[in-house]
């Protein structure tokens, strides 16, 4: 647990200083690229239509790990439009919250039976 708690929070500060230079010089404009790539079905589209397919699985497995509950409908949201950035917080605190229990940290304190 502690190499992938490691892993999150090493990722995290690489994602956020590559995310701060690639705002820095593009700017906020990501959903037109985003999806304008999808349309236009090439390659980089395919990429966000694979990694689309990525962030509604985060998204289904937040809800469905808070039972469809409002906090968990909302923790989705978060993670459909956050990806990593809102998934790798999320993920560090649930190992915390956890105690490091792999089985509460994938299925959530109610299917864990914690």
């Amino acid at each position: 647990m502690q190499a992938f708690r490691i892993y999150l929070a090493l990722y995290f500060v690489f994602l956020f200083v590559y995310t701060a230079i690639v705002i820095a010089n593009h700017g906020w404009n990501l959903l037109p690229v985003f999806f304008g790539d999808m349309a236009a079905m090439t390659w980089p589209g395919q990429f966000n239509t694979d990694f689309f397919g990525f962030l509604t699985l985060s998204a289904l497995w937040l809800a469905w790990r808070h039972q469809f509950s409002p906090l968990g409908l909302l923790l989705a949201v978060g993670g459909l439009f956050g990806g990593m950035m809102f998934l790798v917080p999320y993920l560090l605190i649930a190992s915390f919250s956890a105690n490091g229990d792999i089985n509460e940290l994938l299925l959530g304190k109610a299917r864990a039976g914690s």
